[in-house]
């Protein structure tokens, strides 16, 4: 009789555990397991660090948090130390990695054709050779662009500097995004009879050099693209443009916040929201890195620096006051 008891109990755990197994498995996060996630950020400036906590806030959304392993590095603008990074996150066998702007991404592309790999803050894949399309992406690699309505930023420009002929741009000959925007840029303002002065960068030591040669050359506003080298020395572009009084048109928020005028911007906490929440579809099984297509933020904000407009004697328009939320 014992034993019948004994094979009875045994029999009603195994049952209770089939159960037990069967619910664990279901929901988001897949039950007990641990993902090991790493984030490469290019360089530390408010935009990039805005994608980033928004990255790991849209994970948490979805139920990744305490079964998340974030490892985050930050390369400080150094490609050595990018693609040190980047072995160690291969040699460390991450599920995920998240790369935050292009350089980053390139990078962990190089070492790993295997780890699906996230981008934010980056402006076009398929220029940075990381996709085959944006639509299907053909790779390891998908994400979330930070592609700027650049044509409604020039014609912002006009509307607050009246009789624009010259507009100055500053940003960094090796940054691809960079090279994109300011590409675009010339084109659509050669159409408004708008002459560009470029004036390029390396690293952080050239960019009071730049915005002086700028100044010198009479330009009456600049533009700069979303550049991380740029963005992260951006009050030495403030320091020179302020004593010439030349309103500065910085494509991100943070940096008008920091002494730029006025643009039309990508907000930053949510394109990395957007981008944690694809990456839990990465992780529970739900979607395919190959597959994913890269995604882009609907709607751009204003944001105006009043107080720097004020200090330049530039006037804003009531239609443009009322637009800024």
């Amino acid at each position: 009789m014992w034993k019948k008891r004994i094979v009875g109990a045994i029999a009603t755990l195994m049952a209770v555990g089939l159960i037990a197994g069967c619910g664990g498995s279901q929901g988001t996060t897949s039950g007990d397991k641990q993902y090991k996630v790493g984030v490469v950020q290019l360089v530390e400036h408010p935009a990039l660090d805005a994608a980033n906590k928004g990255f790991v806030d849209g994970l948490k959304s979805k139920g990744f948090d305490k079964n998340v392993v974030l490892d985050q590095q930050n390369a400080q603008a150094d490609q050595s130390n990018l693609n040190s990074i980047a072995q160690r996150f291969v040699s460390d066998k991450k599920d995920l990695v998240l790369a935050i702007a292009t350089p980053a991404a390139q990078a962990m592309a190089n070492a790993t054709k295997d780890i699906p790999i996230l981008g934010t803050a980056i402006t076009d894949y398929k220029t940075a050779k990381l996709v085959q399309s944006d639509e299907k992406p053909g790779t390891n690699v998908s994400g979330t662009t930070d592609m700027n309505p650049i044509e409604q930023q020039v014609d912002l420009i006009i509307k607050l500097v009246p009789n624009l002929k010259t507009l100055g741009t500053i940003y960094t000959a090796s940054e691809v995004n960079s090279q994109l925007q300011v590409e675009k840029m010339k084109a659509y303002a050669a159409t408004k009879g708008i002459t560009v002065v470029e004036a390029t960068v390396s690293n952080v030591n050239d960019i009071q050099q730049a915005a002086q040669n700028l100044a010198s050359q009479g330009v009456q506003a600049i533009y700069i693209p979303t550049d991380n080298v740029v963005a992260s020395a951006f009050a030495n572009v403030v320091k020179i443009t302020d004593a010439a009084k030349i309103p500065v048109f910085p494509a991100e928020e943070n940096m008008v916040k920091a002494g730029g005028v006025a643009i039309y911007s990508v907000d930053y906490y949510k394109l990395g929201f957007q981008t944690g929440v694809m990456a839990a579809k990465l992780l529970s099984g739900e979607a395919k890195i190959s597959d994913m297509p890269i995604e882009r933020q609907k709607e751009m904000k204003l944001v105006i620096n009043k107080e720097e407009a004020a200090k330049l004697g530039i006037s804003i328009p009531a239609d443009l006051a009322q637009e800024v939320k």
